[in-house]
């Protein structure tokens, strides 16, 4: 745990989502969602997919942030974006219940995510 502290402290994207992953399950560490959504959200934002994919999850249960389908369908398309089959699937699931305009902001969020990137 303290090689993969020191790591994600640094900035490492890998660490920053197994970080995030051992905390949202409880493995070596307590549960924390938030604590768990602190570190997804800081790999997703670097582009990690599968952080991505986890913190659009989070968004969709709402664990260790409020509850929002528009958080969650930007990250899981943007998830879906790098192939992730699964973000596909619960992203295409999100867009059943959401409205006309929350799935258009949605969609607004993760293109002006991607244009940062640029």
């Amino acid at each position: 745990m303290k090689e993969l502290r020191r790591l994600a402290d640094q900035g490492d994207a890998q660490a920053q989502f197994e970080l995030g992953f051992r905390y949202a399950h409880g493995y070596g560490v307590s549960r924390d969602d938030q604590e768990a959504t602190k570190w997804y959200r800081q790999a997703a934002d670097q582009g990690d997919g599968d952080a991505q994919h986890a913190l659009g999850v989070m968004y969709d249960k709402g664990q260790g942030v409020p509850k929002d389908y528009v958080l969650a369908h930007m990250w899981l398309n943007l998830a879906a974006a790098k192939g992730g089959k699964d973000a596909v699937k619960l992203r295409d699931l999100l867009e059943e219940i959401m409205t006309p305009a929350q799935l258009a902001e949605a969609q607004r969020l993760a293109r002006e995510w991607t244009a940062k990137g640029d």
